[in-house]
């Protein structure tokens, strides 16, 4: 079957060099030697066989938090930007970008912000596929409202349709409803559905059994299949 393959974006990693600086190591070479081996690291997957790469830019949100003025963001947008320029046309859009508020030990670290001050920006970036945490917004009609404006042909938005830190598996019925909601707003040919965010991602986080974690997995699947159908596209 087709794989997804997920990468830390350069704009995470720009984090490790320290504020204080490296001595013959100026931030600008650190960089370029990061946009260097991001570019590497997705070139490498799509080699390998992966069907598409994702970028996670869980950051994107954060940065408004600590930024409003949104400066740290737009600096995030350009560097992912520089890693996106190495590629051509056809190769981005095989390459997207995933936006959450976070979701690490059933955590979030940025959910208070809103969609609104994130979304215009994340569609600057030069991907041909976003990923966007939806299931456990508060308001998912006024976030595919803002969403169904970046929707362009040749550009899909992925939906999230499943909520990995909430212990109860959504049933198909649900997964369906969620679907239809989107396409309401969304072209079809510019709709897709994905997870929020991914099962514990960075910890041994054991509050998501497997078996839970490949349940919710099978009611996006299975819903997605019934609105599909409804949709006249099964």
């Amino acid at each position: 079957m087709p794989l997804k393959q997920a990468v830390i974006s350069a704009s995470a990693l720009s984090l490790l060099y320290p504020a204080d600086g490296i001595p013959g190591y100026p931030r600008e070479a650190f960089l370029a030697d990061l946009v260097n081996e991001a570019a590497s690291d997705i070139r490498a997957a799509l080699e390998g066989g992966a069907h598409v790469v994702q970028l996670d830019f869980t950051e994107g949100r954060l940065a408004v938090k600590l930024d409003p003025s949104k400066g740290l963001l737009r600096s995030f947008v350009e560097l992912n930007n520089r890693v996106l320029s190495r590629f051509t046309a056809a190769e981005r859009a095989r390459i997207g970008v995933h936006t959450c508020p976070g979701g690490d030990w059933d955590s979030t670290h940025s959910a208070d912000v809103d969609y609104a001050e994130l979304l215009p920006s994340l569609f600057d970036l030069a991907a041909g596929n976003f990923y966007v945490q939806l299931a456990s917004e508060p308001d998912p009609e006024r976030v595919l409202g803002i969403l169904a404006a970046h929707a362009v042909p040749g550009r899909r938005i992925f939906v999230g349709v499943i909520d990995p830190c909430a212990p109860r598996v959504e049933s198909a019925s649900e997964v369906r409803q969620r679907v239809l909601a989107a396409a309401r707003h969304i072209p079809l040919e510019s709709l897709g559905t994905c997870d929020d965010c991914g099962f514990s991602p960075f910890g041994d986080d054991t509050s998501t059994s497997r078996d839970v974690a490949f349940a919710k997995i099978t009611a996006r699947v299975d819903g997605t299949a019934l609105a599909a159908k409804e949709l006249g596209l099964g």
